[in-house]
Order: C-alpha cells, then structure tokens, then sequence
C-alpha cells in the first residue's frame, strides 16, 4: 500500500474545490484575472465557472480547452491551471509528463504556483498537449480514467507536507502494509491526531504520533510512544483490532480509535461527545471511505453491529 505519486497540494483545492457553480472569484482569482488582457480574462473567467461544476464531467473538458485557448495566447496562469487538471485526471486523461512540461512553461513565465509544483513533483519533461500548439480539442477523460485519478483528500494533504515530516509517511507506508490496514486511514489519524508531530503530547497524557494513552500502549506492547516506529506499530495494531471488531465499519472504529470501543458499544454508535463527533467527521472527511477490509479472527464482532446501522 504504497503512497501513489501524486501531484497534489493545496493549490489544488483551492482551484478546483473551492470554486462556486456562479462567477464567485476568490479575491487571488481577481487580482490575477484583471492582470491579464481582456480575451485571456474572459477564458480564465469562464474555464473557473465550468470548474465549480464539480460533477460534471464535460464541464472539466470544456475548461480544459479553455485553459488550452489561453495558453497559446501566452497566458502562464492559462498553462498552469490546464496542468493542474493533466495532474489529476480532471476532463482530460491524467498525464504526469504533460502536467510536468506545463508547470515548467509557466515557471518559466514567473508563475509563483507552477514553480512551487516543480519543486514537489521533481521531474522535467518535454512532453506538451497538442492543444497549447494547435487550435485543436485536447483528450477526453474516459469514465474509468476519472475513476482511477479520483483519490482520497488525504493525498493533498500529504503532499503539502514539508520534507522534514513525509518520512513519517514511508514509515506508516512500511507498518500499514505489515498489518493490512489502508495507509490512507492511518495518514488521516495521524493527521488528525498529532499533525505528524512525533513529540505531540495531550493534556490526557496520549503521546507521539497516533497519541497513545499509557493504557493503549501497554496494551500493544509500546514501550517507547515517542518512537516514531514503536507509536505507528501499536496504533496500527489497534486501528485492525477495532476494524476487526466493527467488521470493517471505518465510522465506528474511527470513533472507537478517540473515544474508546466501550463508549460506542455503551452508545451503541458513534458517542454523542462533541470532541468525537468533530474527530470522526476530520477523519472521514480526510479518508473519504466507510468500508475496510477486515481479519474477523482478530477480535469477535462488537454487539453494537446487531443494534445500530450507520449508514
């Protein structure tokens, strides 16, 4: 369970996700917009508004060729932004080397955006989408190549990480594949947890990266929690027993994970404790999957599952 190289950052979200279906501009997008000339202004404008329609798929293409449009006018922000949709797969089929090229044509321009992205992704290329050097349609993205690019919100976060943190996630990469849990479950506690801080300790005395309390911990035969390896191995061996006990429900071992399997049991669901409630939707929200695999020789199955549907 590898984590996929991907070019992702928050600029993403920022670009994509973060745009209304109405001409609702950040105030970057504004600044950035009334810099260019009125024709690249108007296919920026255009290509943002087909963007906000996050679920369909012709709208992505149609601000592709947009973005196509105002790259062979010269436009940096224009080559940029159709790299980011070759990045992930969005209306046209993901390309990391088409992604690349653009985000080094627009470095090249003095874009802040794309230079930053060279510095993530590490490669160069001299591959370019024939729609920036000809007035021609770029490639549709097929059904099943948007099911492939589609991934978790957990990997943008990952890949805004700085460089002295993403060793941690080789090393939940290395123990999640040990025990058979998602390393994508286990990055979004950590996450939520600690921030991928290895000294992080609570005002409960959890400690390290998937903050342990002392009784878990013995529980999983941790002795040091402010060891990265040690930490990752005991919660991810909890992570498995509560999947296993939940039967693969990721909400109510999410739940468990912060509050204990005794409170979901006694409340038969997630508990009704605000700080609960806040960490499973964080963590569900950073995962983005309710469903995992499971070792039902592990534990025995919870009584709660008898009781209580959490759909």
């Amino acid at each position: 369970m590898k984590t996929p190289i991907i070019f992702v950052v928050v600029a993403f979200l920022n670009l994509i996700i973060g745009v209304g279906s109405s001409a609702a501009y950040s105030q970057s997008e504004l600044e950035i917009f009334d810099n260019e000339p009125p024709i690249i202004k108007d296919l920026l404008e255009r290509a943002t508004v087909l963007l906000g329609d996050a679920e369909n798929v012709d709208s992505a293409w149609k601000a592709a060729n947009l973005y196509c449009e105002a790259a062979r006018y010269g436009s940096a922000e224009g080559v940029y932004r159709l790299g980011m949709l070759y990045a992930f797969g969005r209306g046209v089929p993901a390309n990391r080397d088409y992604a690349a090229n653009l985000f080094g044509i627009a470095s090249t321009h003095g874009h802040y955006e794309a230079q930053k992205m060279l510095e993530t992704i590490e490669i160069k290329t001299s591959y370019t989408p024939i729609c920036v050097l000809e007035a021609v349609a770029p490639e549709k993205a097929s059904m099943q190549e948007i099911a492939n690019a589609q991934s978790p919100k957990i990997d943008a976060y990952i890949a805004s990480l700085p460089k002295n943190k993403r060793w941690v996630v080789d090393l939940v990469g290395t123990i999640a594949d040990w025990y058979k849990v998602d390393e994508k479950l286990v990055l979004s506690i950590i996450t939520a947890e600690s921030n991928f801080k290895v000294s992080a300790k609570s005002n409960k005395e959890a400690q390290g990266l998937m903050q342990l309390i002392p009784a878990t911990a013995d529980r999983f035969n941790v002795k040091n929690a402010y060891s990265a390896s040690q930490n990752i191995k005991g919660g991810v061996k909890y992570l498995r027993w509560l999947l296993s006990y939940f039967r693969g429900d990721v909400t109510l071992a999410v739940a468990a994970y912060n509050a204990g399997e005794g409170s979901v049991d006694r409340y038969k669901g997630v508990p009704p404790y605000k700080e609960t409630r806040a960490y499973v939707k964080k963590v569900l929200g950073l995962y983005e999957a309710k469903r995992h695999d499971f070792d039902a020789s592990i534990a025995h199955a919870s009584p709660v599952l008898k009781k209580v549907s959490t759909k």
